[in-house]
C-alpha cells in the first residue's frame, strides 16, 4: 500500500513498479535517492505508467505555524519536481493539517523569503490552491485558508444527514417555531384553504460551525400535530417519518440565484445583495404535501452536483 503517496496535479501516479529515478537524473532503475522535500522528507522516486514522476512521501515535518517546532523552513532544491510543485505540497499540507478555514496564509515575501523561490514560483503555487478551492484571495487584505464548500448532489435528503455523510459536523439553531395563519402561497402548495393555520419554522443551518443556509419552512399542521413541541434541532424529515408514519420520498424544486436580503444577510454572515442560492421546494409524503420551504444558501460553502444525461440514455434507464 502507497501511504502518503505524493502526485502530480496533471496525471496522478498508480505507485506501482520498481522504485526509480529516470535516465536524465544519473540513477540507474531501483536506485533509490533520500533527500528533502522543503521541509517534507521523501525517500523514492516512483515513475507512473503515463510517464509521469513523483516522490514517495515518508515523512512529514512542516512547522506548524511559522515554526512552532523551533525549525525553519528550508529552501528548496533543483530537483526533477518543479519549485512551484514543492512549493504547493507544502502550503497544501498547511492548508488541510495545520491552519482552520479563514486563517492569513503566510505573505508571499515571506514564502519567497523562507524557500529560497521567486515571486513567480510562489505565485504558481498559491494559485494552483486558489483555484482547487483550498486558498482565496482578498485584495488588500491577503491569502486566506478557503473553507471546505458543501457540496450536494441533488437528490431527496435531509440537510443533516447529508451533512454527516459528507463527513461535515451539522448543527441547527431554531429561530422561529409557532403556528400562524400560512401564507397565501405556501396554503397553495400544501392545498391548505385560505387562512388555514400552519406550523412555522425557521432555522439557521451550520456545517462545521459555519453558516451555509437559512431554512423558512411551513407544515401541514393537522397532519404532522404537536411538530413544533419536538426538538427541532435535528432532522425533520426524519421526525415525519418516525413519528407520524409519513416519510418525505418526493419534492418539487427550483432553484434560482438571488440577492441576499438584510435579513438572510445577517444570519449568513454576508453582505446585502451578496449572490445566494435561493431554493422553494414542495415535499410529498406519497401523494400528499406537507412541507413548503423556501432556502437561502451561501453560494460560497455550498455547490450543487448533478449528473446530466443524454436523450438516448434517459430513456433507457426509465
Amino acid at each position: 500500500m502507497q501511504r502518503g503517496c505524493f502526485h502530480t496535479r496533471a496525471s496522478p501516479l498508480t505507485g506501482v513498479g520498481k522504485p526509480h529515478l529516470p535516465g536524465p537524473v544519473g540513477l540507474e532503475p531501483g536506485a533509490m535517492e533520500v533527500g528533502t522535500f522543503g521541509r517534507i522528507t521523501y525517500s523514492q522516486i516512483w515513475t507512473g505508467p503515463d510517464g509521469t514522476i513523483g516522490p514517495r512521501l515518508t515523512d512529514v515535518s512542516v512547522p506548524e505555524r511559522g515554526g512552532e517546532t523551533g525549525m525553519m523552513p528550508a529552501h528548496l532544491r533543483d530537483s526533477v519536481i518543479p519549485k512551484h510543485e514543492q512549493l504547493r505540497v507544502i502550503l497544501l499540507h498547511r492548508c488541510i493539517k495545520e491552519l482552520q478555514p479563514g486563517d492569513l496564509m503566510t505573505s508571499e515575501r515571506k514564502l519567497m523569503q523562507d524557500y529560497g523561490v521567486s515571486r513567480i514560483t510562489v505565485r504558481e503555487a498559491i494559485g494552483q490552491l486558489v483555484n482547487d478551492g483550498h486558498l482565496v484571495r482578498v485584495r488588500g487584505k491577503g491569502t486566506f485558508v478557503a473553507h471546505r464548500p458543501v457540496q450536494s448532489k441533488l437528490h431527496l435528503a435531509s440537510f443533516t444527514e447529508e451533512m454527516r455523510a459528507q463527513g461535515h459536523q451539522p448543527t441547527t439553531v431554531v429561530l422561529m417555531s409557532e403556528e400562524d395563519v400560512a401564507p397565501e402561497a405556501t396554503a397553495r402548495a400544501l392545498r391548505l384553504a385560505p387562512d388555514t393555520r400552519a406550523y412555522h419554522v425557521k432555522r439557521l443551518r451550520l456545517a462545521d460551525g459555519e453558516p451555509v443556509s437559512v431554512d423558512d419552512g411551513w407544515f401541514n399542521a393537522a397532519l404532522l400535530p404537536g411538530l413544533v413541541d419536538l426538538d427541532l434541532t435535528g432532522s425533520i424529515y426524519r421526525a415525519t417519518a418516525d413519528k407520524y408514519g409519513m416519510p418525505i420520498d418526493r419534492a418539487e424544486q427550483t432553484v434560482s440565484a438571488n440577492g441576499a436580503d438584510a435579513d438572510v444577510a445577517t444570519l449568513l454572515g454576508i453582505k446585502k445583495g451578496a449572490p445566494v442560492m435561493y431554493f422553494d421546494r414542495v415535499s410529498f409524503s406519497g401523494p400528499t404535501a406537507i412541507e413548503h420551504t423556501r432556502s437561502w444558501y451561501r453560494s460560497d460553502r455550498y455547490q450543487l452536483q448533478m449528473e446530466v444525461q443524454g436523450q438516448e440514455r434517459a430513456q433507457r434507464s426509465s
